[in-house]
């Protein structure tokens, strides 16, 4: 079973890859995903449409600067190459993810993607 901070790795190189299948196998049928720019999506298939939106949207990539693990909890904190800043907190149960909150600018993301202010 993987460990919560093999299971972040492998969620960066899906992310990176825009790969949304591999992301999404990587999460609980019943999870959640709250980026807290925005509201809370819960839900296996939530949470792979709202992939399928974003990369449909901008290019994203996410360097890693430290990936920390403390028991079922790994946290991530990235970079982009555009500057932006964040970091995703994950919580890990049987080698998939349960929960998944991150932090991040969105007016900055918005702005550098030449994307409409909500």
């Amino acid at each position: 079973m993987l460990r919560p901070k093999e299971v972040v790795s492998r969620w960066v190189d899906a992310f990176n890859n825009a790969d949304v299948q591999s992301l999404i196998a990587l999460y609980h049928d019943d999870a959640i995903n709250h980026q807290v720019a925005n509201s809370p999506v819960t839900g296996i298939k939530a949470i792979e449409e709202m992939f399928t939106k974003e990369f449909a949207v901008a290019e994203m990539v996410t360097i890693v600067e430290n990936i920390f693990e403390d028991g079922q909890w790994a946290i991530l904190e990235w970079r982009d190459p555009l500057g932006l800043r964040g970091c995703g907190f994950f919580h890990v149960v049987n080698g998939k993810i349960l929960y998944q909150r991150g932090y991040w600018d969105k007016l900055s993301f918005l702005k550098q993607h030449n994307l409409p202010l909500e």
